[in-house]
């Protein structure tokens, strides 16, 4: 699972987020990021009721945990983020989740790059 140092917990980040954040929408999910002073990332997760009963919100929130953790290492730090679930996550495969993910990371250039300094 996503280590709980890495994550947003309290509503009041989750709402600060979601006002004042760039989002980034595909089918299965949405991402909201924004920047954070501190130097950590902040990775919150939320299904609404248009899901699906709390079975399959919990159910959805626990894949997209377990699908991001690979991805951790390779992101910015610096961000708070939002992952928020979609009706059609449901019907999800893993690997789509991955796909999913990836792509909205990279669509908010959130991931390190090794070749930054070479650019230059």
């Amino acid at each position: 699972m996503l280590n709980r140092k890495f994550r947003l917990t309290r509503s009041n980040d989750f709402q600060r987020v979601k006002q004042k954040g760039t989002s980034f929408a595909h089918p299965i999910m949405i991402l909201i990021k924004l920047p954070n002073p501190d130097p950590l990332l902040r990775i919150g997760i939320s299904a609404g009721r248009t899901v699906g009963n709390a079975v399959l919100r919990n159910r959805a929130k626990r894949r997209m945990r377990a699908s991001l953790k690979g991805f951790i290492p390779q992101l910015q730090i610096g961000w708070d983020l939002v992952f928020l679930a979609r009706k059609p996550i449901t019907d999800a495969t893993y690997t789509e989740l991955i796909g999913a993910e990836k792509q909205l990371l990279e669509r908010a250039g959130l991931f390190k790059h090794e070749n930054e300094s070479s650019s230059g």
